[in-house]
């Protein structure tokens, strides 16, 4: 029996390559558009998560900041992005701690 050797040719070597020929180059509409709602919905899997780990409802961390269920909701599904204010007060709702820290080269 003979075998028969398969290859794969959706190999990615440059993911920016990728990017640039789906959404434009760095710096074009299209490629800053993507870049808000890849980065709104990393923001709300992160938001979602760490609600989930502390075993906290939707309704319970929108009460604790101030607004309304939906909103969080938004926020998770990464239709919108919290401004920075509302990240740090849905971040001490949760109990939890943010740190920047200079990278070491």
């Amino acid at each position: 029996m003979q075998t028969k050797k398969h290859t794969n040719n959706h190999q990615i070597v440059d993911y920016d390559a990728v990017l640039d020929a789906k959404f434009g180059k760095v710096g074009t509409q299209e490629r800053e558009a993507f870049r808000r709602e890849a980065y709104a919905y990393y923001m709300g899997q992160i938001i979602y998560n760490a609600r989930k780990s502390e075993k906290v409802t939707q309704a319970e961390l929108a009460s604790r900041i101030g607004v309304n269920k939906s909103y969080i909701s938004k926020i998770e599904n990464g239709d919108i992005e919290p401004g920075s204010g509302t990240f740090y007060r849905i971040i001490d709702a949760l109990g939890l701690r943010f740190e920047i820290t200079k990278k070491i080269c």
